[in-house]
Protein backbone atom coordinates (compact mmCIF):
# COMPACT_ATOMS: atom_id res chain seq x y z
CA UNK A 1 0.00 0.00 0.00
CA UNK A 2 1.31 3.46 -0.94
CA UNK A 3 0.71 5.99 1.84
CA UNK A 4 1.69 9.62 1.51
CA UNK A 5 3.18 11.69 4.29
CA UNK A 6 2.82 15.46 3.94
CA UNK A 7 6.47 16.50 4.01
CA UNK A 8 6.30 20.29 4.16
CA UNK A 9 7.43 20.63 7.77
CA UNK A 10 7.40 18.63 10.98
CA UNK A 11 8.15 15.03 11.89
CA UNK A 12 7.30 13.36 8.59
CA UNK A 13 10.41 11.13 8.62
CA UNK A 14 9.26 9.39 11.81
CA UNK A 15 5.91 8.55 10.17
CA UNK A 16 7.73 7.22 7.12
CA UNK A 17 9.76 4.87 9.34
CA UNK A 18 6.60 3.62 11.06
CA UNK A 19 4.85 3.04 7.74
CA UNK A 20 7.81 1.09 6.42
CA UNK A 21 7.85 -0.95 9.66
CA UNK A 22 4.24 -2.05 9.09
CA UNK A 23 4.79 -2.94 5.43
CA UNK A 24 3.51 0.16 3.65
CA UNK A 25 5.39 2.21 1.08
CA UNK A 26 5.80 5.76 2.37
CA UNK A 27 5.77 8.57 -0.21
CA UNK A 28 6.71 12.16 0.63
CA UNK A 29 4.10 14.68 -0.53
CA UNK A 30 5.23 18.24 -1.25
CA UNK A 31 3.35 19.07 -4.47
CA UNK A 32 -0.16 18.25 -5.76
CA UNK A 33 1.14 15.67 -8.25
CA UNK A 34 2.70 13.69 -5.40
CA UNK A 35 -0.84 12.66 -4.34
CA UNK A 36 -1.29 10.62 -7.53
CA UNK A 37 -1.47 6.88 -6.88
CA UNK A 38 -1.67 7.16 -3.10
CA UNK A 39 -4.21 5.16 -1.11
CA UNK A 40 -4.02 7.24 2.09
CA UNK A 41 -2.19 10.22 3.61
CA UNK A 42 -0.73 11.22 6.98
CA UNK A 43 -0.41 14.87 7.99
CA UNK A 44 2.32 14.92 10.66
CA UNK A 45 2.94 16.99 13.74
CA UNK A 46 4.92 20.18 13.43
CA UNK A 47 3.73 23.78 13.38
CA UNK A 48 0.18 24.06 12.06
CA UNK A 49 0.51 27.68 10.92
CA UNK A 50 3.66 26.86 8.94
CA UNK A 51 2.12 23.72 7.43
CA UNK A 52 -0.94 25.75 6.36
CA UNK A 53 1.15 28.55 4.85
CA UNK A 54 3.37 26.13 2.94
CA UNK A 55 0.38 24.11 1.73
CA UNK A 56 -1.12 27.36 0.42
CA UNK A 57 2.16 28.45 -1.19
CA UNK A 58 2.54 25.13 -3.04
CA UNK A 59 -1.16 25.10 -4.03
CA UNK A 60 -1.79 21.94 -2.02
CA UNK A 61 -4.83 22.97 0.02
CA UNK A 62 -7.51 22.18 -2.57
CA UNK A 63 -5.81 18.98 -3.85
CA UNK A 64 -5.49 17.79 -0.23
CA UNK A 65 -9.16 18.58 0.41
CA UNK A 66 -10.21 16.70 -2.71
CA UNK A 67 -7.97 13.73 -1.81
CA UNK A 68 -9.45 13.59 1.71
CA UNK A 69 -13.03 13.48 0.44
CA UNK A 70 -12.22 10.14 -1.19
CA UNK A 71 -9.35 8.56 0.73
CA UNK A 72 -8.27 8.15 4.37
CA UNK A 73 -6.29 10.96 5.97
CA UNK A 74 -4.78 10.92 9.46
CA UNK A 75 -3.61 14.08 11.19
CA UNK A 76 -1.32 13.88 14.21
CA UNK A 77 -0.91 16.91 16.51
CA UNK A 78 -0.55 19.82 14.04
CA UNK A 79 -2.21 17.54 11.48
CA UNK A 80 -5.27 17.35 13.75
CA UNK A 81 -5.41 21.15 13.78
CA UNK A 82 -5.06 21.28 9.97
CA UNK A 83 -8.01 18.86 9.56
CA UNK A 84 -10.35 20.69 11.98
CA UNK A 85 -13.18 22.99 10.89
CA UNK A 86 -12.82 25.29 13.91
CA UNK A 87 -9.66 26.27 15.78
CA UNK A 88 -10.86 29.65 17.05
CA UNK A 89 -8.59 31.72 14.79
CA UNK A 90 -7.86 32.37 11.13
CA UNK A 91 -5.16 30.33 9.42
CA UNK A 92 -5.12 28.02 6.39
CA UNK A 93 -6.95 24.77 7.24
CA UNK A 94 -8.40 21.85 5.34
CA UNK A 95 -11.54 22.21 7.48
CA UNK A 96 -12.71 18.63 6.93
CA UNK A 97 -13.51 17.29 10.39
CA UNK A 98 -16.48 18.50 12.40
CA UNK A 99 -14.39 19.21 15.48
CA UNK A 100 -13.33 22.28 17.42
CA UNK A 101 -9.69 22.26 18.51
CA UNK A 102 -7.74 24.31 21.05
CA UNK A 103 -4.40 24.64 19.24
CA UNK A 104 -2.00 24.70 22.18
CA UNK A 105 -4.21 23.42 24.98
CA UNK A 106 -1.47 22.31 27.34
CA UNK A 107 0.85 25.30 27.15
CA UNK A 108 4.47 25.54 26.12
CA UNK A 109 7.02 22.89 25.15
CA UNK A 110 7.98 22.49 28.80
CA UNK A 111 4.43 21.31 29.52
CA UNK A 112 4.75 18.36 27.14
CA UNK A 113 3.82 15.02 28.73
CA UNK A 114 3.15 11.34 28.18
CA UNK A 115 0.05 9.33 29.09
CA UNK A 116 -1.28 5.80 28.71
CA UNK A 117 -4.55 5.81 26.76
CA UNK A 118 -7.27 3.30 26.10
CA UNK A 119 -8.07 3.83 22.42
CA UNK A 120 -11.27 2.47 20.90
CA UNK A 121 -10.39 -0.04 18.17
CA UNK A 122 -6.84 -0.61 19.45
CA UNK A 123 -6.32 -3.92 21.23
CA UNK A 124 -3.42 -5.08 23.37
CA UNK A 125 -3.66 -2.74 26.34
CA UNK A 126 -3.06 0.99 26.80
CA UNK A 127 -1.25 3.01 24.15
CA UNK A 128 1.64 5.11 25.49
CA UNK A 129 1.02 8.54 23.94
CA UNK A 130 3.50 11.41 23.62
CA UNK A 131 2.02 14.92 23.77
CA UNK A 132 4.25 17.80 22.60
CA UNK A 133 2.66 21.27 22.65
CA UNK A 134 -0.45 19.31 21.87
CA UNK A 135 -3.90 20.40 20.76
CA UNK A 136 -7.10 19.22 22.42
CA UNK A 137 -10.50 18.58 20.86
CA UNK A 138 -12.97 20.73 22.77
CA UNK A 139 -16.10 19.91 20.77
CA UNK A 140 -17.25 17.17 18.39
CA UNK A 141 -20.33 17.00 16.19
CA UNK A 142 -21.64 13.49 16.84
CA UNK A 143 -24.52 14.18 14.41
CA UNK A 144 -21.92 14.58 11.66
CA UNK A 145 -20.47 11.17 12.54
CA UNK A 146 -17.51 12.17 14.71
CA UNK A 147 -16.54 9.38 17.11
CA UNK A 148 -14.38 9.96 20.17
CA UNK A 149 -11.68 7.24 20.24
CA UNK A 150 -9.64 8.33 23.28
CA UNK A 151 -9.77 10.67 26.24
CA UNK A 152 -7.33 11.72 28.92
CA UNK A 153 -8.15 10.87 32.54
CA UNK A 154 -9.72 14.34 32.94
CA UNK A 155 -12.05 13.68 29.98
CA UNK A 156 -10.12 15.74 27.42
CA UNK A 157 -10.61 14.37 23.89
CA UNK A 158 -7.34 13.39 22.21
CA UNK A 159 -8.34 11.01 19.37
CA UNK A 160 -11.30 11.18 17.00
CA UNK A 161 -12.52 9.58 13.82
CA UNK A 162 -15.04 10.81 11.26
CA UNK A 163 -15.58 8.18 8.59
CA UNK A 164 -12.22 7.71 6.87
CA UNK A 165 -10.64 10.70 8.63
CA UNK A 166 -8.59 10.14 11.78
CA UNK A 167 -7.01 12.69 14.11
CA UNK A 168 -4.82 12.30 17.20
CA UNK A 169 -3.50 15.07 19.45
CA UNK A 170 -0.39 13.03 20.24
CA UNK A 171 2.60 11.60 18.34
CA UNK A 172 2.36 7.81 17.87
CA UNK A 173 5.31 7.99 15.48
CA UNK A 174 7.60 8.92 18.40
CA UNK A 175 7.06 5.54 20.06
CA UNK A 176 7.91 2.00 19.00
CA UNK A 177 4.21 1.03 19.12
CA UNK A 178 2.91 0.48 15.58
CA UNK A 179 -0.72 -0.27 16.51
CA UNK A 180 -2.16 3.12 15.45
CA UNK A 181 -0.34 2.99 12.12
CA UNK A 182 -1.70 -0.54 11.64
CA UNK A 183 -5.19 0.73 12.54
CA UNK A 184 -4.87 3.49 9.93
CA UNK A 185 -3.74 1.00 7.26
CA UNK A 186 -6.78 -1.18 8.04
CA UNK A 187 -8.96 1.92 7.67
CA UNK A 188 -7.29 2.60 4.31
CA UNK A 189 -7.78 -1.00 3.19
CA UNK A 190 -11.48 -0.88 4.05
CA UNK A 191 -11.87 2.42 2.17
CA UNK A 192 -10.24 1.02 -0.98
CA UNK A 193 -12.82 -1.79 -1.21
Amino acid sequence: MKVGVLALQGDFLEHEKMLNAVGAEAVEVRLPEHLNGLEALIIPGGESTTIGKLASKYRLVEPLREFATQKPVWGTCAGMIFLAKDIGREQPLLGLMDIKVNRNAFGRQINSFEADLDIQGIEGGPFHAVFIRAPLVTQVDANAGVEVLARLDDGGIVAVRQGHLLATAFHPELTSDTRLHEYFLKLATLSVR
